[in-house]
């Protein structure tokens, strides 16, 4: 049988805002990264993203995991990148957008990943079938070294962790029921993410409005001047569109944004809850808070 031809593809996650404590759960911390599938030899190994795109020579710091097992094996988790000694998106994605392999040996020495591995799937024989926590004691049997870390977890307490997780101003939360199994490409109820969103106000620079929805150019004022932070989605039916349509339109004065949109006097202003910002300002995963 060969296991790189089988559809490995990654288990997903429900969403919820709240975090909850449960005695039929595990708790992990949610790293900021790439999902990942590790097909790990110990002579090979290849690395595939949550839609089966090829990463292997992307990363090649993490042949290192072929030290680590002795029979086919397959993994499930995150690859991070760590900026000030926390995940950053931002150092992630550099490393993807790296097509040279000159510039990816240099990268994978000035911007090492590490794989924050979380599942087992494969090792001998199929574990999908095996309980969340038989899983964790397969797994736990397996060394970590520089580029592979297995990801610590929790019981019960996983309102607790989400507040050290908020104070740390990490990602979030994941929840898994301890019974689950492993079910390949499909999202279920027993694996949930709580992200931890932080919230600010920004004023309203312009709109876009499509057929379904409208999207609020949002910008912050700096001194004297306001910069473009990025773009929130809401439903035409929001009745701030109308206090929106009677501002007089006016030409863009917002620094670094060049969308086309109907512009008006950043004035009014909105609450916005987002992950965090790239290197250049811009929202991450913005969501207007009603």
């Amino acid at each position: 049988m060969n296991l790189w031809k089988i559809d490995w593809t990654p288990m997903l996650l429900k969403e919820q805002l709240k975090p909850f404590n449960s005695k039929d759960y595990i708790y992990e911390v949610k790293f900021d990264g790439i999902r990942a599938i590790i097909f790990a030899t110990s002579k090979k190994v290849t690395i595939k993203s949550r839609n089966g795109k090829d990463l292997t020579s992307l990363f090649p710091e993490l042949q290192l995991i072929q030290e680590l097992v002795k029979e086919d094996t397959i993994f499930d988790g995150e690859i991070i990148a760590l900026e000030s000694g926390k995940p950053s998106f931002r150092k992630i994605q550099n490393r993807l957008h790296l097509k040279e392999y000159p510039k990816i040996e240099v990268m994978c020495k000035r911007n090492p990943v590490i794989f924050m591995c979380f599942d087992i799937l494969y090792q001998k024989k199929d574990l999908t079938k095996l309980q969340l926590l038989e899983r964790k004691k397969i797994l736990s049997k397996i060394a970590d070294n520089e580029v592979f870390v297995k990801v610590k977890y929790i019981e019960e307490y996983g309102t607790e962790l989400f507040e050290s997780v908020k104070k740390m101003n990490l990602e979030g939360i994941v929840a898994k029921e301890k019974k689950s199994t492993y079910e390949i490409n499909r999202r279920e109820n027993e694996w949930i993410k709580i992200k931890h969103f932080k919230v600010e106000t920004y004023f309203i620079a312009g709109f876009i409005e499509n057929k379904t929805n409208v999207s609020l150019l949002l910008a912050e004022k700096r001194k004297i001047k306001f910069y473009y932070v990025g773009k929130v989605s809401m439903s035409k039916e929001n009745p701030l569109l109308n206090q929106l349509k009677e501002e007089k339109i006016q030409k863009n004065t917002i620094e670094n944004c060049d969308e086309k949109a109907t512009f008006i006097s950043p004035r009014i202003k909105c609450k916005v809850k987002y992950l965090e910002k790239t290197k250049e300002g811009i929202l991450r995963h913005p969501v207007l808070k009603k």
